[in-house]
């Protein structure tokens, strides 16, 4: 449990390209026994820009400043989504960090041998 002391902060979880939000089940529990605000966001992953607007529909609601935590693809959401005025802080788990300009195609372009590479594939139907 946190504690006595009040939680100042809000947790908005993002989830990473081919899973989705239940993904943070687990974790969200955790944090809300401990006496978090947990949001979960459900990106569509249509777009880099559709899964920042969608989080950034979730940061509009909350009241505390926001801890944004995003897992794969989800860092580059979060990277894309932390200039909020709201967001206190990023968290990376296991995740992508572009620098700006940069895209996740980019960070896995050109592996290190050996390195596992996520299948990243051009959408179908537009």
């Amino acid at each position: 449990m946190a504690g006595a002391a009040e939680v100042l902060v809000s947790i908005v979880l993002v989830h990473g390209g081919f899973v989705d939000g239940s993904g943070w089940d687990q974790v969200y529990k955790m944090l809300k026994k401990d006496g978090y605000s947990v949001s979960v966001v459900q990106n569509p992953t249509s777009s880099l820009a559709d899964d920042v607007a969608a989080t950034k529909r979730v940061l509009s609601g909350e009241t505390k400043p926001v801890i944004l935590v995003g897992h794969s693809y989800g860092g580059a959401v979060i990277t894309e989504a932390g200039n909020d005025p709201k967001v206190a802080g990023l968290v990376y788990i296991a995740a992508f960090a572009p620098d700006k300009g940069e895209s996740v195609a980019a960070l896995i372009k050109n592996p290190a041998p050996g390195a596992p590479v996520p299948p990243i594939l051009p959408p179908q139907d537009g």
